[in-house]
């Protein structure tokens, strides 16, 4: 488990707002965008849309941002990020202000290592069904994402997401909820299917046959 990296982005406040606004920004190459937090009132900023995807294109969604909006540096996470539906571009970016002692929600990803047993030697399947946990944290606890070894996993055996170890964080999940599971080959289903399909071609062939018996014993 590793721990967030911070990185630094520079924005500017805006006192006007709605779409004409917006639209000017957006051809002037900036991205509206608005600030938000537990005790402040949110706030309307622009930031370059250049900086703004070389930032997304370097980070995750659990990155600390050093918003320096003015001449003062907030920290904040990149809560939302519209993008528009048909062309290339950011349309609006929401952050979320963060406090060094007071505790945040937030989805971290979960990446699985390793190689079950029951895929290596038995020809299973391996299947992620959750991708991301919510945890309760400081902000200088941050994960950028949790590990779980699935090497000693068999066919139908499962983890959850009481297997998983996040230090100092609260996982917010239900603890019986199934994070992966290795399902067993469907070679059996498949070989089924072929014998029902040869026997519907074999079937109609031999019933020909037995009117042509029939037919030759009444000459």
């Amino acid at each position: 488990m590793a721990l967030i990296t911070t990185v630094t982005l520079q924005a500017e406040t805006r006192s006007q707002t709605g779409k004409g606004v917006a639209r000017q920004l957006r051809i002037n190459g900036r991205v509206p965008a608005v600030i938000y937090g537990r005790g402040r009132e949110s706030q309307s900023l622009s930031v370059l849309h250049h900086d703004m995807e070389r930032t997304l294109a370097s980070v995750s969604g659990t990155t600390i941002i050093d918003l320096a909006v003015d001449g003062a540096t907030v920290k904040a996470l990149i809560r939302d990020v519209q993008r528009h539906p048909f062309r290339p571009g950011i349309i609006h970016v929401d952050f979320y202000e963060i406090h060094e002692g007071e505790t945040i929600t937030l989805d971290i990803p979960i990446h699985l290592v390793g190689i079950p047993d029951g895929v290596r030697n038995g020809g299973g399947v391996l299947d992620q069904v959750v991708r991301e946990i919510e945890i309760e944290v400081l902000p200088r606890h941050i994960p950028e994402y949790v590990e779980l070894d699935v090497s000693a996993l068999g066919i139908g055996q499962s983890l959850h997401v009481s297997d998983l170890r996040i230090e100092n964080a609260v996982v917010l999940a239900e603890p019986e909820r199934t994070v992966c599971t290795v399902v067993a080959p469907r070679v059996e289903e498949v070989g089924t299917e072929a014998e029902e399909a040869e026997g519907a071609e074999l079937e109609p062939e031999l019933i020909r046959k037995a009117k042509e018996d029939e037919e030759e014993k009444e000459d």
